[in-house]
């Protein structure tokens, strides 16, 4: 369901009339991130009308029509971005406080918690005037978006300004608080609002912050934070609403059959009707031969990283053949990777150089055809190789700047994970850990071996780090996950490889135990295609800067270490 089809047509309306007003009162407006009419919130519908303006600012694109968990990945170890762009430019390490990826998140997330602060500042003029249950859940709608807000910023930024109220201009010099007190104000913000939140929508409400998606936030912001047992316990909690349950098939929970899977928590609502809100995903991920741009895309070491069918990886595996390699893999590869000699987006998908022509099976003809191999003659193909697969659906065909298709934030295999990982970091090593992995890895489509009890904490940890990469790549968790970790300036700290444009690896690369893949001892490295050589300072890097307009307005920020 689409929750845009019943309030986005008088969205703009209403967004004008909150935050336009007459020249002569223009220098006086108050709040500074929001809007002032004083006589909004006269009744029921005005509230749902604004509380539904939060969720539509949500929904920004930080750079080329997309949203920020379909684009951070290629700014790490698994991905790249081949425009010239800010985005680029975090992942070589060269990133400075001018940087524009940078300043559109922090920028869009202090205008959405602006809004929420006027929401939340405003709301008790309907106390006592509408439904109770109602105004309670309003308040939760409006604490879930700004706690979801401040928990990417923490992420990304450690310690920022906390501001719950809407301010004047003469009150805008706020210091930074540090990244603790502001995770504790997130996960009291989130847990309160799952109090009043409902764990499920009918009809066209579907698509709202619900107890689950609280919950599941909570998880999240507490693992990486590593506060394990707030992480676990918020998990658990999630588990036990019994609302949610894994999609057997991998993967058909990214595309329209899928969107709404009882496996999704939340998810970003688009709606092509008359462009309300759309997205440009499938024309970025695509192939030449599909018309694509080809300009994210996933990296050769993600591709080698991924385990074969028997639970092991592919420089122990005897079932690992060099001159096969895309044979006897955990399904998720196929599912989150299209590779070379598979058929996608109704093409036959073929990177080597010389295959100069390929069947076209479905698009655009009635019987299959022999055509030219854009993807391996057009000089802006894919530069790895490989293209990215999940959230690219065939129903998009005549849509690829503008597809419709929901881009989930939160779903219950995440759940699972940071369950399995607060708990093994508690050392709490009992079956539900073992349930938790092995429930994503039994689902029907991956079918991957059982992890056997009576592994240690570095094993499981080992482990559970690997499954995140598998389960979750692409989807916007990698840098912050590296980053949790320790491991980012290990892992950032390499050359970005393709495939080799004519042919194969002559062996297999070394795996360690943190899934790191060191290509060193490949025979015929030297012919793999280096697309970047990345750079990673652990001594600023593991924070992002804090845009330069924000420093140089206001004197009491405190720039991060570094920049």
């Amino acid at each position: 369901m689409k929750i845009f089809k019943t309030w986005k047509y008088c969205l703009g309306l209403v967004i004008f009339s909150l935050t336009v007003q007459s020249c002569d009162d223009y220098l006086d407006r108050k709040p500074l991130f929001g809007p002032s009419d004083e006589q909004y919130f006269a009744n029921l519908d005005e509230l749902v009308l604004v509380v539904n303006g939060l969720y539509s600012a949500m929904v920004f694109h930080p750079i080329d029509d997309m949203p920020v968990n379909m684009t951070i990945d290629d700014a790490t170890d698994i991905g790249w971005d081949r425009n010239t762009s800010a985005l680029q430019s975090i992942g070589r390490g060269d990133h400075d406080s001018n940087n524009g990826y940078v300043l559109s998140i922090w920028t869009n997330a202090y205008k959405i918690i602006g809004k929420c602060n006027f929401v939340l500042n405003n709301i008790n003029k309907l106390d006592g005037k509408i439904d109770a249950a109602i105004y309670k859940r309003y308040v939760a709608e409006a604490k879930f978006i700004r706690a979801y807000t401040y928990q990417y910023l923490a992420d990304y930024f450690g310690g920022v300004p906390l501001m719950t109220n809407s301010v004047t201009l003469s009150e805008a010099q706020v210091p930074k608080v540090s990244k603790d007190a502001v995770i504790d104000f997130v996960l009291e913000e989130l847990q309160t609002a799952s109090v009043d939140l409902p764990v499920s929508y009918g009809g066209a409400d579907v698509g709202r912050a619900t107890k689950g998606a609280a919950l599941a936030i909570r998880a999240r912001a507490a693992l990486n934070s590593g506060r394990w047992r707030e992480a676990e316990q918020s998990a658990k909690a999630v588990m036990d609403l019994d609302a949610y349950s894994l999609h057997d098939d991998y993967g058909e929970l990214f595309s329209y059959a899928g969107q709404n899977s009882n496996e999704i928590i939340f998810a970003y609502q688009y709606l092509r009707l008359q462009n309300t809100r759309t997205h440009g995903v499938t024309r970025a991920f695509l192939s030449r031969n599909a018309q694509g741009t080809s300009n994210k895309i996933p990296s050769q070491s993600l591709i080698d990283a991924f385990l074969c069918t028997d639970g092991l990886e592919i420089d122990n595996s005897p079932t690992f053949n060099p001159q096969k390699p895309f044979e006897n893999r955990d399904p998720r590869l196929s599912f989150t990777v299209a590779l070379p000699g598979s058929e996608f987006f109704g093409f036959q998908f073929e990177t080597h150089k010389d295959s100069i022509r390929v069947w076209n099976y479905a698009y655009n003809t009635s019987i299959p055809m022999r055509i030219a191999n854009e993807d391996a003659i057009n000089a802006y193909a894919s530069f790895s190789g490989y293209c990215w697969k999940k959230y690219v659906d065939f129903l998009d065909k005549d849509f690829t700047m503008q597809s419709e298709l929901n881009i989930t934030q939160s779903r219950y295999a995440e759940i699972l994970l940071i369950y399995a990982e607060a708990k093994i970091e508690l050392n709490e090593l009992d079956a539900t850990v073992y349930d938790a992995l092995n429930d994503l890895r039994s689902r029907p489509t991956v079918d991957m071996p059982i992890i056997a009890a009576g592994k240690n904490q570095l094993q499981l940890r080992q482990i559970v780090r690997k499954e995140r990469l598998y389960e979750l790549a692409n989807e916007g968790f990698r840098m912050v996950d590296l980053r949790r970790w320790e491991l980012a300036d290990k892992f950032m700290n390499s050359s970005l490889y393709g495939r080799i444009p004519k042919g194969l690896l002559s062996n297999a690369p070394s795996i360690d135990e943190n899934g790191f893949v060191d290509y060193s001892g490949v025979a015929n490295r030297a012919e793999m295609r280096v697309i970047e050589v990345r750079k990673f300072n652990p001594a600023r890097d593991y924070l992002w800067p804090i845009p330069n307009i924000e420093t140089v307005t206001n004197s009491n920020l405190e720039q991060n270490p570094g920049y």
